[in-house]
């Protein structure tokens, strides 16, 4: 049977018509009948699948449209989601909603569903670190353990999963991963013989350079076996494997004292609940006067924790099907808490806008390799991981979410040996 003769797809036909003349959006659209909406050149949204479509109406949020866009039950030519992501519509949205005819979607209930009961249930797979604490070692291995070769497609040469750092807004990510290494060693000012420990040491390519470029010794801890078994291959094969140590275990169970002590996008794991833990733990781990480097992404503040706690649909989506258990702070509570456990804050700087940008360069690497991906982890799931990273570029161009990095000291009393300018961070280094 044609999906255009199931009962209730042409009531839903219908429907999807008058919304698109109400709100007029600058993007064609195509049914499943091959019938196209607005302009005949440009990208094109075009919807599959009536049987699967017709869930939107009972479930009208942002966990449904992703799971349709897995199934494919929505799909997008001639353009990517970076396209979709800035349609816009040539009226207000107030206006086009009082052109619907909310009687005629009333009336059309009955038939859509019939309709969602003639195909079948939109369902994606249910992350395998779902309701648990995003620093959990399952949680953990949900998002990262997907596989080596796969974070290869759109990463760069040393693997960072983090924010790059750009002196202008180029295309290179090479050049801008390991300006960001440098600009980590150097708001460390490492000096040769110091210990440092990076805390989620993903692929090791921050103790690498540090230790090749700054003459200290290494400790890392991650509790993905996937990082963890590359990150020592990598060490052995740079010859370092007596300058740089690897565990794989959770932050908690560290133990010794370290002259510096750096996060970088790990912290987000770790969830409100253990924030206390966590800043105690760093506190002990890291020698007086010693430096620490907490580089996270956080979320905008509200006017009240209460506000603040209510999670949005989007972000609900990513810590459901991305990030299982994944916790957001905000970078004031970061601070409190920083000098709530005896730390001395020196910088917090902003890195919103060059989070944009890596997350766009990775999202175009992973659409240039997206067969690939398919042949890795299947379509469906190449298809999230494609909506998740341009979802999260748009997130930070728009400044929904932000990241910063924010130097901090075990507090002493007297000078901080942290020297009065800046201005050693950005000269040429000898």
């Amino acid at each position: 049977m044609r999906t255009d003769d199931v009962p209730g797809a042409g009531a839903l036909a219908k429907i999807i018509r008058d919304g698109y003349r109400s709100f007029q959006p600058s993007i064609a659209l195509r049914l499943w009948t091959g019938e196209r909406l607005g302009p005949e050149t440009g990208p094109v949204i075009v919807l599959k699948d009536p049987t699967a479509l017709a869930n939107l109406a009972f479930r009208p949020n942002i966990g449904m449209l992703v799971e349709l866009w897995m199934d494919k039950a929505i799909d997008l030519e001639d353009g990517t989601l970076f396209d979709l992501a800035r349609v816009k519509s040539r009226v207000k949205t107030k206006v086009a909603l009082k052109e619907l005819s909310k009687w005629q979607v009333a009336r059309a209930l009955p038939a859509l569903y019939r309709l969602k009961r003639h195909g079948k249930t939109v369902t994606a797979p249910p992350a395998d670190g779902a309701g648990r604490s995003g620093s959990t070692r399952e949680a953990i291995q949900y998002h990262y353990d997907v596989s080596n070769d796969f974070y290869r497609l759109f990463l760069d040469q040393r693997m960072l999963y983090s924010c790059a750092y750009f002196d202008g807004w180029h295309d290179d990510l090479e050049k801008a991963q390991h300006d960001k290494l440098d600009m980590i060693c150097r708001k460390l000012r490492l000096q040769p013989g110091e210990r440092l420990l990076d805390i989620g040491s993903g692929w090791g390519a921050l103790l690498i350079h540090a230790v090749q470029n700054y003459d200290v010794i290494g400790h890392g801890v991650t509790l993905s076996q996937a990082q963890y078994d590359l990150a020592v291959e990598r060490i052995a094969a740079a010859g370092l494997s007596n300058r740089i140590t690897i565990e794989l275990k959770p932050f908690q169970e560290l133990t010794g004292v370290f002259d510096k002590i750096s996060s970088i996008g790990m912290f987000e794991h770790v969830g409100f609940a253990h924030h206390d833990e966590y800043f105690g733990a760093v506190h002990s781990l890291l020698k007086p006067g010693g430096l620490y480097l907490h580089h996270a992404i956080t979320r905008p503040a509200k006017k009240s924790l209460r506000k603040f706690h209510r999670k949005s649909a989007e972000y609900r989506a990513i810590t459901r099907y991305i990030f299982p258990g994944g916790e957001l702070d905000f970078i004031g509570h970061s601070l409190q808490k920083l000098e709530a456990y005896g730390f001395e804050v020196h910088d917090v700087e902003g890195w919103r806008e060059h989070y944009a940008r890596t997350l766009t360069l990775w999202a175009h690497r992973l659409y240039a390799n997206f067969d690939a991906a398919v042949a890795m982890i299947g379509e469906p799931r190449a298809r999230l991981w494609i909506a998740y990273l341009v979802g999260c570029a748009i997130s930070f161009e728009r400044g929904d979410a932000l990241i910063q990095q924010t130097l901090a000291s075990r507090k002493v009393k007297g000078p901080s040996k942290v020297p009065p300018t800046r201005r050693d961070l950005y000269a040429p280094r000898d």
